[in-house]
Formats: C-alpha cells, structure tokens, sequence
C-alpha cells in the first residue's frame, strides 16, 4: 500500500493523517492511500501565483505549446505503463483505458497545434477594431489576458488521465498555472503521470501542482483572479459555487456536472438499415465503454413506437454477448465500477428507476462474472429499462445512473414528442439524432438550448462519427442546465475561461503598435 504525495511548491509533500484509499475495483484490495492533512494548501496557490504566473505570462504561445508538448511526449513514452495503472486502479480494460490514455494525449496535443497557430503572441487579441470617430483615429479593441490567478482543477474518477489533461492545456497555454486535484479513488494514474512529467518533462516550477486526496481547506484561499472547474455531481458543484469565499471573490466556477443524455431514432430508419446498425453499435458502446462511468454515455434511447419491439431485440442481443469481468482478461469488454461506493448508489438508483420502467436485458441480480473470484471487486451487470410511458417516467429524466444502465422511451415518431422527451432531462452534455428524414432532422434542432452538442447521424456520415460519447478537443465540452452551465475546450473558446477580456479605446496607430509588442 502506497501513500501519494502530491506536488506543491514545486516538491513532493506528503500529508499527514490516515488518508483516503485507492482500490484495485477488481479484488477490492487497497492499493494507494492518498492524505492532505498538515499540507500549506494556501501557500500552494501562492506560490503558483506568484511563482508558475509569472513565469507562463511571460512566455508566448509558442512558447507555453511546447511545455505541453513535452507533457504529451512524456506521456506517450509510459503509455503502457499508464494502460496498466488504468486496469489495475480504474478497473478499466486495455481498450477503454487507451480511450483515456489516448484521449488526454489528443486533448493537448490539439492545444499544441493552436499555440503553434496563435505564434509569438503573449495574449489574445480579437480582430474586430470599433470606430468611436468618423475620422478612424480613436478606436476601441478588445483584448483578453491571462488572469493572474491559478487555475483549480478538481476532477472526477473516470477519467484520471483524460480529465485533467483536458483541463490542463487550455490553462497552460492560456498562461494561467494550474493546481490539479484527482478523485482520491483513482488518483494512482494521475499521480504517476505526474511524476513522470517532473522527472523529464522540464517543468515550469509553480506551472503545475497536484494535490492528491481531500481537498481540505483549499477552497478557503481562492483568489478574484483564480478559476475553478468541477466535473462531478451537479450536487457537489452546487457547493462549490455557493462555498463563502467563492461568493466573497466572486471567483470563476465553471461545472460540468451529471447528464441524462439521450439519443433519438427517427422515424424513417428501418430494421436493416446501415442507420439502424450504426444507433444500434453506438448505443451499446455508450452503454458498455467504461462501464457506463462517462459522463456522455447514452442514458435514454429515444425510439418511434412502431420500432420498440425490434430496437429492444437488437440491443438485448448484443448485450447478452457481453463479457463482464476481469478488465485484464483480452476477452473482457466491461469491468467493474471503480468503487463501492459507486455500486452501492447504481443499486439504489436502479430499485428508483425499476418503479417507473421495466428490466428487459441484462440480469441485475448476476453475482458471477468472467475470471472474478465470487463475492470479490465492484461489478454491476449492463442492463436495459423500458418505460411505457416516458412522460409520467419522472425517474428516468431526474437519476442518473452512473453505470452500464439505459432505458428505452418510446415516441409516436413526431420530432415534437422527442424533443419533449429529451427537454425531461432539464439540459443535457450531447443528444445524438439518428436520421436520413431532413425535415425530422430540422425540427430537431429546436433542442439546441438543451444541449451542450447535438450530433446529427445521418446515412452519408453514418460510418465516420466517432459517436456520441467522443468530445473532440475543437469542440466545446458542457451542457445547460442539470449538465452545469459550463464550457470547456473548444478550441480557441477553451482559453477564454482563463483569460479576461478588456475593452481597450485610444489612437488607432498607437493601439496598433501596442497590442503588436505583446
């Protein structure tokens, strides 16, 4: 059993105290302990602020991509290693644990191509100029620096590698430092990736800290120039956002919170179809990849009425051929959840949703599973629900499971009735629409306000979307409503949470010589 240190004031502290656990979800055995009693956690903003700060404004663009590109070339080197760490503390199987793995190497290698693009520039400088004479002299622009704070980064335990790295690019390249905090119950590959990154990636002392285990008092010494970004519960970023020096500061929050997402079939899409075979494989793989702990997988299959019977075949099918079990049997495609804990509430949520909807795939009492020794590690089986009546259904679009669970919701085949559906979830991270029919596919634009991302599936692209679970560094990442209110990466629009923008009026020229020297 190892303790976690975290890294603070560019060093390696470890705090003191019993700790909370890391666990191998397969055998249940503990692994890792992870403490922050006695850590200066006040001090560790300081000293990123006053210290990483400084450092990272004063380099450029160009600069601040290739510190994050030795972060990914580090991480590329210990892959395998990383695959491992993911299998042996995630209970992640070799393929979801690349989508983790890979998937924070692609995140920031996106910001390193932008920082390339965005050239010796130390700031961002939007192009529009705003005439405020008739003559062109005085003019106003908008500028946006870097704020002069730390970026906190308190991330959720399905994602160790991916979700602080796609957190981390856009504040590094930005120019802000980041202090990251993993969940403690999976913060063994987070931890290693660190250290990694210490012993060879040529860090920025104060650019990157690491606080592993509870955040204690952290919150207690934010800053008006400090960002906070959450993915977890929508209940735990509410207490974020209303904790008393957050509101004192008026500090930035941003939450990606928990999302009932859903994915609609239209009416036109029949038994047999290539459309038909690619819902059916995307809404398997969101159910199953990474045991259902992603924060877009599928939650709610929305189908036409008249389709039901043959959805529900199709998708039981392949669900029944499903191996659940050890994550480091070649075989396995579904592993165990990463906690007790977690179990323990899909359990719960499960017996709330069995109330309003029905078990038609997948056996929720199954005890036995693939190369597992009986009664041992973290297991929950997929299963698929059915609702008959959606609409008076309110557990479905209220509890998310978090877990290899989804319901069918059946719609008269109107795109009204489907939106109507999908608007039950009070704001989702992506809805997925499934369809050839262009008017179908039209009305169904009406839900943009609801949704963080609409993914459009029509027979041309059916085979080249990476589906509705795959957030592309290009594209924003967050939801309205229940699913936050937040916005992550996208691009160019990721730096802006750590940027502020400054209304800028003067002479043209003088203006133009200005912003050219920053």
């Amino acid at each position: 059993m190892t303790p976690l240190k975290s890294y603070l004031h560019a060093q390696w502290i470890g705090g003191t105290g019993e700790g909370t656990p890391c666990w191998n979800p397969t055998t249940g055995d503990v692994i890792a302990t992870c403490a922050t009693g006695g850590l200066d956690l006040g001090g560790a903003l300081a000293f990123a602020r006053n210290t990483g700060g400084p450092a990272l404004r004063a380099m450029t663009f160009v600069e601040r991509a290739a510190l994050l590109d030795r972060l990914v070339r580090s991480l590329h080197a210990h892959r395998d290693e990383l695959l491992d760490l993911c299998t042996l503390n995630v209970g992640a199987t070799r393929t979801d644990g690349k989508f983790d793995v890979d998937g924070a190497a692609f995140a920031m290698s996106a910001y390193v191509r932008l920082g390339t693009e965005l050239g010796d520039l130390r700031i961002t400088v939007e192009d529009e100029i705003v005439p405020l004479d008739r003559g062109g002299r005085f003019v106003g622009r908008h500028v946006r620096r870097p704020r002069e704070g730390v970026a906190i980064h308190l991330n959720a335990f399905n994602f160790p590698a991916w979700g602080m790295c796609e957190k981390l690019g856009p504040a590094i390249l930005a120019g802000v430092p980041v202090l990251t905090k993993p969940a403690p119950a999976t913060a063994v590959v987070a931890h290693r990736l660190f250290e990694i990154w210490v012993a060879e990636a040529g860090l920025v002392p104060g650019a990157l800290s690491l606080l592993c285990g509870d955040p204690s008092d952290l919150l207690d010494h934010v800053g008006p120039q400090d960002v906070v970004a959450f993915t977890g519960s929508a209940s735990t970023g509410n207490r974020i956002r209303s904790h008393a020096r957050i509101l004192e500061q008026t500090v930035r929050v941003n939450v990606e919170a928990d999302s009932l997402n859903a994915a609609i079939l239209g009416p036109d899409v029949e038994e047999g179809d290539d459309l038909w075979s690619t819902f059916v494989r995307d809404t398997i793989r969101e159910m199953t990849q990474k045991a259902g702990q992603k924060c877009t997988a599928t939650r709610r299959i929305v189908v036409p009425v008249r389709k039901l019977g043959a959805l529900r075949d199709a998708i039981g099918a392949d669900l029944g051929s499903v191996v659940v079990g050890d994550p480091a049997l070649k075989e396995t495609r579904v592993g165990p959840l990463a906690t007790a804990h977690q179990v323990e509430r899909a359990r719960q949520t499960l017996t709330e949703l069995r109330r309003v909807a029905r078990v038609v795939a997948g056996d929720p009492d199954r005890a036995s599973f693939h190369g597992v020794e009986p009664g041992r590690g973290y297991f929950f089986p997929p299963v698929l629900l059915e609702a008959d009546h959606p609409f008076a259904a309110d557990a479905i679009h209220t509890r998310e499971l978090f877990g290899p669970v989804a319901t069918l919701l059946p719609y008269d085949g109107e795109a009204t009735s489907a939106l109507e559906i999908v608007r039950l979830g009070r704001g989702s991270l992506v809805t997925s629409v499934y369809s050839g029919d262009r008017a179908f596919v039209g009305d169904c634009l009406a839900m943009a306000p609801w949704v963080g991302r609409l993914l459009i599936v029509t027979p041309k692209i059916a085979e080249l979307t990476h589906g509705p679970g795959a957030v592309l560094p290009d594209l924003i990442h967050g939801g309205p409503g229940r699913a936050g209110g937040g916005e992550e990466l996208g691009g160019r629009r990721g730096l802006a949470l750590y940027e502020h923008r400054t209304a800028l009026q003067g002479e043209s020229a003088l203006l133009d010589r200005l912003l050219r020297a920053t």
